[in-house]
Protein backbone atom coordinates (compact mmCIF):
# COMPACT_ATOMS: atom_id res chain seq x y z
CA UNK A 1 0.00 0.00 0.00
CA UNK A 2 1.19 3.51 -0.58
CA UNK A 3 1.35 6.24 2.03
CA UNK A 4 0.24 9.83 1.52
CA UNK A 5 1.48 12.30 4.11
CA UNK A 6 -1.30 12.65 6.67
CA UNK A 7 -0.30 16.28 7.16
CA UNK A 8 -0.48 17.12 3.45
CA UNK A 9 -3.13 19.80 3.73
CA UNK A 10 -1.26 21.65 6.46
CA UNK A 11 2.03 21.17 4.63
CA UNK A 12 0.80 22.65 1.37
CA UNK A 13 -0.86 25.54 3.17
CA UNK A 14 2.39 26.41 4.92
CA UNK A 15 4.45 25.95 1.78
CA UNK A 16 2.08 27.76 -0.52
CA UNK A 17 4.28 30.68 -1.58
CA UNK A 18 7.47 30.77 -3.62
CA UNK A 19 8.98 33.76 -1.84
CA UNK A 20 9.53 34.62 1.78
CA UNK A 21 7.29 37.42 3.00
CA UNK A 22 8.92 38.92 6.10
CA UNK A 23 5.52 40.04 7.35
CA UNK A 24 4.01 36.55 7.29
CA UNK A 25 6.83 34.22 8.32
CA UNK A 26 4.98 32.67 11.24
CA UNK A 27 2.52 30.87 8.98
CA UNK A 28 5.38 28.84 7.46
CA UNK A 29 6.63 27.45 10.78
CA UNK A 30 6.59 23.64 11.00
CA UNK A 31 8.73 22.94 14.07
CA UNK A 32 6.60 22.62 17.23
CA UNK A 33 7.64 24.86 20.12
CA UNK A 34 9.65 23.14 22.85
CA UNK A 35 7.86 22.22 26.07
CA UNK A 36 8.23 24.40 29.16
CA UNK A 37 9.69 21.39 30.98
CA UNK A 38 13.41 20.70 30.38
CA UNK A 39 14.61 18.77 27.34
CA UNK A 40 18.33 18.10 26.91
CA UNK A 41 19.39 18.14 23.25
CA UNK A 42 22.73 18.25 21.42
CA UNK A 43 25.28 15.48 20.82
CA UNK A 44 25.30 12.19 22.69
CA UNK A 45 29.08 11.88 22.49
CA UNK A 46 31.88 14.41 22.88
CA UNK A 47 35.65 14.12 22.49
CA UNK A 48 38.42 15.90 24.39
CA UNK A 49 42.18 15.34 24.58
CA UNK A 50 43.76 14.48 27.94
CA UNK A 51 44.72 17.63 29.83
CA UNK A 52 43.02 20.05 27.42
CA UNK A 53 40.74 22.77 28.79
CA UNK A 54 37.11 21.66 28.52
CA UNK A 55 34.04 23.87 28.35
CA UNK A 56 30.61 22.54 27.43
CA UNK A 57 27.25 24.21 27.92
CA UNK A 58 24.60 21.52 28.24
CA UNK A 59 22.09 22.22 25.44
CA UNK A 60 18.68 22.29 27.09
CA UNK A 61 15.34 23.85 26.20
CA UNK A 62 12.61 24.66 28.71
CA UNK A 63 11.61 27.49 30.96
CA UNK A 64 14.47 28.95 32.97
CA UNK A 65 15.73 28.72 35.65
CA UNK A 66 16.90 25.13 35.15
CA UNK A 67 19.01 23.26 37.70
CA UNK A 68 21.51 20.78 36.28
CA UNK A 69 23.32 17.73 37.61
CA UNK A 70 25.99 15.56 35.98
CA UNK A 71 26.88 12.19 37.44
CA UNK A 72 30.02 10.33 36.35
CA UNK A 73 32.12 13.26 35.15
CA UNK A 74 35.83 12.50 34.65
CA UNK A 75 38.03 13.57 37.54
CA UNK A 76 39.08 17.17 37.01
CA UNK A 77 35.78 18.29 35.47
CA UNK A 78 33.04 20.09 37.35
CA UNK A 79 29.55 21.40 36.67
CA UNK A 80 28.06 24.81 37.39
CA UNK A 81 24.55 23.57 38.31
CA UNK A 82 22.71 26.82 37.57
CA UNK A 83 24.47 27.67 34.29
CA UNK A 84 24.68 24.07 33.09
CA UNK A 85 28.32 24.54 32.07
CA UNK A 86 30.83 21.71 32.47
CA UNK A 87 34.44 22.88 32.68
CA UNK A 88 37.88 21.74 33.76
CA UNK A 89 40.10 19.07 32.22
CA UNK A 90 40.57 15.31 32.43
CA UNK A 91 43.99 13.68 32.48
CA UNK A 92 42.94 10.03 32.39
CA UNK A 93 42.01 8.66 28.94
CA UNK A 94 38.80 6.67 28.67
CA UNK A 95 35.11 6.77 27.85
CA UNK A 96 33.01 8.26 30.64
CA UNK A 97 29.26 7.64 30.76
CA UNK A 98 27.85 10.86 32.20
CA UNK A 99 24.23 11.05 33.35
CA UNK A 100 22.89 14.56 32.75
CA UNK A 101 19.83 15.76 34.67
CA UNK A 102 17.89 18.98 34.10
CA UNK A 103 15.10 20.13 36.44
CA UNK A 104 12.80 23.12 36.50
CA UNK A 105 9.40 23.96 37.99
CA UNK A 106 7.67 21.87 35.31
CA UNK A 107 9.60 18.61 35.39
CA UNK A 108 12.84 16.70 34.96
CA UNK A 109 14.77 15.35 31.98
CA UNK A 110 17.56 12.75 32.05
CA UNK A 111 19.97 12.02 29.22
CA UNK A 112 23.33 10.29 28.84
CA UNK A 113 26.43 11.93 27.38
CA UNK A 114 29.60 9.98 26.60
CA UNK A 115 32.72 12.05 27.17
CA UNK A 116 35.60 10.40 25.35
CA UNK A 117 38.99 11.47 26.67
CA UNK A 118 41.43 10.47 23.94
CA UNK A 119 42.99 11.52 20.65
CA UNK A 120 39.87 12.20 18.59
CA UNK A 121 37.84 15.42 18.45
CA UNK A 122 34.71 16.40 16.51
CA UNK A 123 33.01 13.06 17.13
CA UNK A 124 29.90 14.73 15.73
CA UNK A 125 29.88 17.62 13.20
CA UNK A 126 30.63 21.04 14.76
CA UNK A 127 27.72 23.45 15.17
CA UNK A 128 27.90 27.22 15.47
CA UNK A 129 28.09 30.55 13.65
CA UNK A 130 30.62 32.22 11.34
CA UNK A 131 30.90 35.94 10.62
CA UNK A 132 31.77 35.93 6.91
CA UNK A 133 28.53 36.04 4.95
CA UNK A 134 27.03 38.83 7.02
CA UNK A 135 29.84 41.02 8.43
CA UNK A 136 32.76 40.51 5.96
CA UNK A 137 35.40 43.21 6.58
CA UNK A 138 33.12 44.94 9.12
CA UNK A 139 33.67 42.26 11.79
CA UNK A 140 34.76 43.43 15.26
CA UNK A 141 35.30 42.31 18.84
CA UNK A 142 31.97 43.92 19.72
CA UNK A 143 30.12 42.01 17.00
CA UNK A 144 31.67 38.71 18.11
CA UNK A 145 30.62 39.25 21.72
CA UNK A 146 27.14 40.20 20.58
CA UNK A 147 26.93 37.02 18.49
CA UNK A 148 27.76 34.96 21.60
CA UNK A 149 25.05 36.79 23.55
CA UNK A 150 22.57 36.22 20.73
CA UNK A 151 23.42 32.52 20.53
CA UNK A 152 22.25 32.24 24.13
CA UNK A 153 19.34 34.70 23.97
CA UNK A 154 17.75 33.23 20.82
CA UNK A 155 17.97 29.68 22.17
CA UNK A 156 20.35 28.44 19.47
CA UNK A 157 22.76 27.27 22.17
CA UNK A 158 19.93 25.20 23.65
CA UNK A 159 20.05 23.03 20.51
CA UNK A 160 23.82 22.46 20.42
CA UNK A 161 25.18 25.50 18.56
CA UNK A 162 28.40 26.40 20.34
CA UNK A 163 31.15 27.79 18.07
CA UNK A 164 31.32 31.57 17.59
CA UNK A 165 33.81 31.96 14.73
CA UNK A 166 35.60 34.98 13.24
CA UNK A 167 36.30 34.68 9.54
CA UNK A 168 38.66 36.88 7.48
CA UNK A 169 39.55 40.54 8.17
CA UNK A 170 40.53 40.47 11.86
CA UNK A 171 44.26 40.94 11.08
CA UNK A 172 46.13 43.90 9.62
CA UNK A 173 45.50 44.49 5.94
CA UNK A 174 48.31 44.52 3.41
CA UNK A 175 48.80 47.82 1.54
CA UNK A 176 46.07 49.62 3.48
CA UNK A 177 46.19 53.37 4.16
CA UNK A 178 43.62 53.02 6.92
CA UNK A 179 45.63 53.33 10.18
CA UNK A 180 43.12 51.17 12.02
CA UNK A 181 43.37 48.31 9.52
CA UNK A 182 46.85 48.68 8.03
CA UNK A 183 50.27 49.23 9.51
CA UNK A 184 52.66 46.81 11.20
CA UNK A 185 51.31 43.29 10.74
CA UNK A 186 53.54 41.46 13.24
CA UNK A 187 55.55 42.55 16.28
CA UNK A 188 59.33 42.20 16.65
CA UNK A 189 58.95 38.59 17.77
CA UNK A 190 56.74 37.80 14.79
CA UNK A 191 53.45 37.60 16.70
CA UNK A 192 50.53 38.56 14.48
CA UNK A 193 48.83 41.85 15.36
CA UNK A 194 45.03 42.15 15.12
CA UNK A 195 43.58 45.33 13.68
CA UNK A 196 42.13 48.00 15.96
CA UNK A 197 38.67 46.41 15.92
CA UNK A 198 40.08 43.57 18.04
CA UNK A 199 41.80 45.21 21.02
CA UNK A 200 42.15 42.03 23.11
CA UNK A 201 41.73 38.53 21.73
CA UNK A 202 42.16 36.69 25.10
CA UNK A 203 39.51 38.91 26.68
CA UNK A 204 37.12 38.24 23.80
CA UNK A 205 37.57 34.44 23.87
CA UNK A 206 37.29 34.56 27.66
CA UNK A 207 33.93 36.30 27.30
CA UNK A 208 32.72 33.68 24.82
CA UNK A 209 33.95 30.86 27.09
CA UNK A 210 32.17 32.42 30.07
CA UNK A 211 28.92 31.71 28.22
CA UNK A 212 29.88 28.03 27.89
CA UNK A 213 30.57 28.56 24.16
CA UNK A 214 33.68 28.17 22.01
CA UNK A 215 35.61 30.65 19.86
CA UNK A 216 36.93 30.18 16.33
CA UNK A 217 39.46 32.07 14.21
CA UNK A 218 40.56 32.20 10.56
CA UNK A 219 43.77 32.60 8.56
CA UNK A 220 45.40 31.44 5.33
CA UNK A 221 48.55 29.31 5.00
CA UNK A 222 49.60 31.74 2.27
CA UNK A 223 51.20 35.18 2.60
CA UNK A 224 47.78 36.86 2.63
CA UNK A 225 44.15 35.93 3.17
CA UNK A 226 41.48 35.96 0.49
CA UNK A 227 40.53 39.52 1.46
CA UNK A 228 44.16 40.72 1.47
CA UNK A 229 45.00 40.56 5.17
CA UNK A 230 48.04 39.03 6.87
CA UNK A 231 48.50 35.28 6.32
CA UNK A 232 50.46 32.61 8.19
CA UNK A 233 53.14 31.77 5.62
CA UNK A 234 56.52 31.52 7.35
CA UNK A 235 54.95 32.00 10.78
CA UNK A 236 52.88 28.82 11.11
CA UNK A 237 54.37 27.60 14.41
CA UNK A 238 54.07 31.00 16.03
CA UNK A 239 50.50 31.44 14.82
CA UNK A 240 49.45 28.03 16.11
CA UNK A 241 50.82 28.78 19.57
CA UNK A 242 49.37 32.31 19.47
CA UNK A 243 45.88 31.07 18.61
CA UNK A 244 46.09 28.51 21.42
CA UNK A 245 47.37 31.14 23.84
CA UNK A 246 44.54 33.48 22.87
CA UNK A 247 42.08 30.70 23.73
CA UNK A 248 40.66 29.70 20.36
CA UNK A 249 38.96 26.34 19.80
CA UNK A 250 38.52 26.27 16.00
CA UNK A 251 40.70 27.30 13.06
CA UNK A 252 39.46 27.79 9.51
CA UNK A 253 42.58 27.49 7.33
CA UNK A 254 41.80 28.99 3.93
CA UNK A 255 44.03 28.18 0.92
CA UNK A 256 43.77 31.68 -0.70
CA UNK A 257 47.25 32.94 -1.67
CA UNK A 258 49.00 29.68 -0.89
CA UNK A 259 48.78 28.94 -4.62
CA UNK A 260 51.76 31.30 -4.95
CA UNK A 261 53.85 28.93 -2.83
CA UNK A 262 52.57 25.52 -3.89
CA UNK A 263 54.85 23.60 -6.24
CA UNK A 264 52.40 21.92 -8.53
CA UNK A 265 49.01 20.36 -8.03
CA UNK A 266 49.80 16.97 -6.57
CA UNK A 267 48.08 15.47 -3.57
CA UNK A 268 51.25 16.08 -1.56
CA UNK A 269 51.26 19.80 -2.42
CA UNK A 270 47.57 20.21 -1.64
CA UNK A 271 48.06 18.38 1.64
CA UNK A 272 51.31 20.07 2.72
CA UNK A 273 50.11 23.31 4.39
CA UNK A 274 47.38 21.49 6.27
CA UNK A 275 49.73 18.76 7.44
CA UNK A 276 52.05 21.46 8.81
CA UNK A 277 49.31 23.25 10.76
CA UNK A 278 47.71 19.96 11.91
CA UNK A 279 50.98 18.79 13.45
CA UNK A 280 51.49 22.17 15.13
CA UNK A 281 48.00 22.28 16.62
CA UNK A 282 48.46 18.80 18.07
CA UNK A 283 51.41 20.15 20.05
CA UNK A 284 49.41 22.91 21.70
CA UNK A 285 47.64 22.51 25.02
CA UNK A 286 44.21 23.29 23.54
CA UNK A 287 41.76 21.30 21.47
CA UNK A 288 41.52 23.28 18.22
CA UNK A 289 39.34 21.89 15.45
CA UNK A 290 40.96 22.35 12.04
CA UNK A 291 38.71 23.18 9.10
CA UNK A 292 40.40 22.75 5.70
CA UNK A 293 39.06 25.41 3.35
CA UNK A 294 40.54 24.58 -0.04
CA UNK A 295 37.48 24.03 -2.21
CA UNK A 296 37.81 20.30 -2.92
CA UNK A 297 41.16 20.44 -4.68
CA UNK A 298 43.09 17.20 -5.01
CA UNK A 299 40.05 15.14 -3.98
CA UNK A 300 40.45 16.40 -0.41
CA UNK A 301 37.73 14.04 0.85
CA UNK A 302 40.12 11.12 0.28
CA UNK A 303 42.79 12.50 2.64
CA UNK A 304 41.29 15.40 4.62
CA UNK A 305 40.68 13.23 7.66
CA UNK A 306 44.44 12.67 8.02
CA UNK A 307 45.14 16.39 8.56
CA UNK A 308 41.89 17.97 9.74
CA UNK A 309 38.45 17.51 11.19
CA UNK A 310 36.35 18.81 8.30
CA UNK A 311 37.10 19.94 4.78
CA UNK A 312 35.35 22.02 2.18
CA UNK A 313 34.41 19.92 -0.84
CA UNK A 314 33.42 22.76 -3.20
CA UNK A 315 33.82 26.46 -3.89
CA UNK A 316 32.09 29.10 -1.77
CA UNK A 317 28.36 28.54 -1.54
CA UNK A 318 27.76 32.28 -1.38
CA UNK A 319 29.29 32.64 -4.85
CA UNK A 320 27.48 29.66 -6.36
CA UNK A 321 25.13 30.71 -9.13
CA UNK A 322 21.62 29.33 -9.18
CA UNK A 323 19.28 28.61 -12.06
CA UNK A 324 16.12 26.58 -11.85
CA UNK A 325 17.51 25.53 -8.47
CA UNK A 326 19.26 27.84 -5.97
CA UNK A 327 23.01 27.41 -5.59
CA UNK A 328 22.91 25.38 -2.36
CA UNK A 329 21.37 22.45 -4.25
CA UNK A 330 24.35 22.25 -6.62
CA UNK A 331 26.80 22.44 -3.70
CA UNK A 332 24.80 19.81 -1.84
CA UNK A 333 24.61 17.45 -4.82
CA UNK A 334 28.39 17.61 -5.20
CA UNK A 335 29.06 17.14 -1.48
CA UNK A 336 26.65 14.20 -1.32
CA UNK A 337 28.79 12.25 -3.80
CA UNK A 338 31.52 11.85 -1.15
CA UNK A 339 29.34 10.21 1.50
CA UNK A 340 31.66 7.24 2.02
CA UNK A 341 34.48 9.42 3.40
CA UNK A 342 32.63 10.93 6.36
CA UNK A 343 33.01 9.41 9.83
CA UNK A 344 33.37 10.57 13.45
CA UNK A 345 36.15 13.15 13.60
CA UNK A 346 36.18 13.59 9.80
CA UNK A 347 33.40 15.45 7.97
CA UNK A 348 32.64 16.66 4.45
CA UNK A 349 31.89 20.39 4.61
CA UNK A 350 29.57 21.90 1.96
CA UNK A 351 29.93 25.42 3.45
CA UNK A 352 27.63 27.46 5.65
CA UNK A 353 23.88 27.71 6.15
CA UNK A 354 22.87 30.95 4.44
CA UNK A 355 19.34 31.76 5.51
CA UNK A 356 17.75 34.67 7.36
CA UNK A 357 19.59 37.94 6.70
CA UNK A 358 22.68 37.36 4.55
CA UNK A 359 25.06 39.69 2.67
CA UNK A 360 26.04 39.44 -0.99
CA UNK A 361 29.46 37.77 -1.10
CA UNK A 362 30.34 39.25 -4.49
CA UNK A 363 30.58 42.78 -3.11
CA UNK A 364 30.60 42.07 0.66
CA UNK A 365 27.33 44.00 0.93
CA UNK A 366 25.25 44.42 4.06
CA UNK A 367 22.65 41.78 4.72
CA UNK A 368 19.17 41.44 3.34
CA UNK A 369 16.50 38.80 3.79
CA UNK A 370 17.20 35.63 1.84
CA UNK A 371 15.44 35.14 -1.49
CA UNK A 372 15.06 31.42 -0.74
CA UNK A 373 11.47 30.32 -0.32
CA UNK A 374 10.48 28.73 2.99
CA UNK A 375 10.40 25.23 1.48
CA UNK A 376 13.85 25.76 -0.06
CA UNK A 377 15.16 26.62 3.38
CA UNK A 378 13.70 23.44 4.83
CA UNK A 379 15.34 21.52 1.98
CA UNK A 380 18.66 23.25 2.70
CA UNK A 381 18.69 22.31 6.40
CA UNK A 382 17.41 18.81 5.69
CA UNK A 383 20.13 18.13 3.14
CA UNK A 384 22.91 19.43 5.41
CA UNK A 385 21.72 17.31 8.36
CA UNK A 386 21.39 14.16 6.26
CA UNK A 387 24.91 14.76 4.91
CA UNK A 388 26.31 14.97 8.48
CA UNK A 389 27.67 18.39 7.56
CA UNK A 390 29.00 20.97 10.01
CA UNK A 391 26.00 23.13 10.92
CA UNK A 392 27.54 26.58 10.79
CA UNK A 393 25.04 29.40 10.33
CA UNK A 394 26.45 32.55 8.68
CA UNK A 395 23.52 34.93 8.66
CA UNK A 396 22.76 37.90 10.89
CA UNK A 397 22.50 36.79 14.52
CA UNK A 398 20.88 40.11 15.42
CA UNK A 399 17.95 39.57 13.02
CA UNK A 400 16.91 36.01 13.79
CA UNK A 401 13.15 35.75 13.31
CA UNK A 402 10.87 32.93 14.46
CA UNK A 403 10.85 31.27 11.04
CA UNK A 404 14.64 31.16 10.67
CA UNK A 405 14.98 29.80 14.21
CA UNK A 406 12.39 27.12 13.44
CA UNK A 407 14.61 25.96 10.56
CA UNK A 408 17.83 26.08 12.57
CA UNK A 409 16.43 24.72 15.84
CA UNK A 410 14.46 21.52 15.35
CA UNK A 411 16.00 18.99 17.74
CA UNK A 412 14.80 15.93 15.79
CA UNK A 413 16.27 17.24 12.55
CA UNK A 414 19.55 18.19 14.28
CA UNK A 415 19.71 14.74 15.88
CA UNK A 416 20.11 13.27 12.39
CA UNK A 417 23.19 15.43 11.82
CA UNK A 418 24.57 14.70 15.30
CA UNK A 419 23.95 10.95 15.28
CA UNK A 420 26.95 9.26 16.98
CA UNK A 421 27.24 6.56 14.30
CA UNK A 422 28.64 9.33 12.11
CA UNK A 423 27.52 8.06 8.72
CA UNK A 424 26.69 10.47 5.93
CA UNK A 425 23.55 9.74 3.93
CA UNK A 426 24.02 7.90 0.66
CA UNK A 427 22.35 8.92 -2.57
CA UNK A 428 19.42 6.63 -3.32
CA UNK A 429 18.25 8.47 -6.41
CA UNK A 430 19.12 11.65 -8.26
CA UNK A 431 17.16 12.65 -11.35
CA UNK A 432 16.19 15.98 -12.87
CA UNK A 433 12.92 15.71 -10.96
CA UNK A 434 13.83 14.42 -7.52
CA UNK A 435 16.61 13.58 -5.09
CA UNK A 436 16.56 11.00 -2.30
CA UNK A 437 19.08 10.60 0.54
CA UNK A 438 19.13 7.79 3.12
CA UNK A 439 21.15 7.87 6.35
CA UNK A 440 21.88 4.94 8.66
CA UNK A 441 21.42 5.79 12.34
CA UNK A 442 23.09 4.34 15.43
CA UNK A 443 19.85 2.92 16.86
CA UNK A 444 19.14 0.94 13.68
CA UNK A 445 16.61 3.42 12.30
CA UNK A 446 17.05 5.29 9.02
CA UNK A 447 16.63 8.96 8.19
CA UNK A 448 15.46 9.86 4.70
CA UNK A 449 15.09 13.05 2.74
CA UNK A 450 12.80 13.13 -0.31
CA UNK A 451 13.39 16.31 -2.35
CA UNK A 452 11.19 17.61 -5.16
CA UNK A 453 13.48 19.38 -7.65
CA UNK A 454 10.70 20.46 -9.98
CA UNK A 455 9.41 24.03 -10.24
CA UNK A 456 5.91 22.79 -9.49
CA UNK A 457 4.22 20.58 -6.94
CA UNK A 458 4.70 16.85 -7.47
CA UNK A 459 4.30 13.45 -5.86
CA UNK A 460 7.59 11.65 -5.22
CA UNK A 461 7.53 7.89 -4.61
CA UNK A 462 10.28 5.83 -2.99
CA UNK A 463 9.93 2.07 -3.11
CA UNK A 464 11.08 -0.04 -0.17
CA UNK A 465 13.35 -1.96 -2.56
CA UNK A 466 15.31 1.24 -3.20
CA UNK A 467 15.99 1.77 0.50
CA UNK A 468 16.43 -1.88 1.54
CA UNK A 469 13.24 -2.14 3.58
CA UNK A 470 10.58 -4.79 3.79
CA UNK A 471 7.43 -5.33 5.78
CA UNK A 472 5.68 -2.53 7.64
CA UNK A 473 7.71 0.43 8.84
CA UNK A 474 6.86 3.35 11.12
CA UNK A 475 7.49 6.72 9.46
CA UNK A 476 7.88 9.94 11.46
CA UNK A 477 7.87 13.45 9.99
CA UNK A 478 10.87 15.17 11.60
CA UNK A 479 9.89 18.74 10.79
CA UNK A 480 6.41 18.32 12.25
CA UNK A 481 7.73 15.91 14.93
CA UNK A 482 4.72 13.72 14.25
CA UNK A 483 4.31 10.01 13.52
CA UNK A 484 2.80 9.35 10.10
CA UNK A 485 1.80 5.76 10.82
CA UNK A 486 2.77 2.38 9.39
CA UNK A 487 3.87 2.23 5.77
CA UNK A 488 4.30 -0.79 3.49
CA UNK A 489 5.90 -1.28 0.07
CA UNK A 490 6.57 2.35 -0.78
CA UNK A 491 6.46 5.87 0.59
CA UNK A 492 4.84 8.72 -1.30
CA UNK A 493 5.22 12.39 -0.49
CA UNK A 494 3.17 15.14 -2.08
CA UNK A 495 5.59 18.05 -2.20
CA UNK A 496 5.48 21.66 -3.38
CA UNK A 497 8.11 23.03 -5.75
CA UNK A 498 11.57 22.51 -4.23
CA UNK A 499 9.96 20.99 -1.15
CA UNK A 500 11.20 18.19 1.09
CA UNK A 501 9.86 15.43 3.27
CA UNK A 502 12.36 14.47 5.98
CA UNK A 503 11.41 11.33 7.86
CA UNK A 504 12.81 8.82 10.30
CA UNK A 505 11.98 5.17 9.64
CA UNK A 506 11.83 2.48 12.31
CA UNK A 507 11.24 -1.22 11.85
CA UNK A 508 8.40 -2.33 14.13
CA UNK A 509 9.21 -6.03 13.99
Amino acid sequence: MKHLLSTLAIFLLMYGGHSQDPQNLDRFILTPPPPVSPRITGPEIYGVRPGSPFVYRIPCTGERPVEFDAEGLPEGMQLDPSAGIISGSASEPGTYAVRLVAKNAHGEFVRDLKIVVGDQLALTPPMGWNSWYIHYDRISDKTMREAADQMIATGMADYGYQYVNIDDCWMRKLESDNPGLGGQRRDLEGVIIPNERFPGMPAMTGYIHSKGLKAGIYISPGPSTCAGYEGSYGHEALDASTFAGWGFDFLKYDWCSYSEKARGETKEEFMKPYQVMWDLLLRTDRDILLNLCQYGMGDVWTWGGEVGHCWRTTGDLGLEKGGDLPGFYHIGFSNAEHWEYAKPGSWNDPDYILIGWVGDARNMAVGKLTALSPHEQYSYMSMWCLMAAPLIFSGDMAKLDAFTLNVLCNHEVIAVDQDPLGKQARIVRHTEEDFVLLKEMEDGSKAMGVFNLKNEAAAVNVSFNEIDLNGKQLFRDLWLQKDLGMVENYFQAELPAHGVSMVRIRDQH
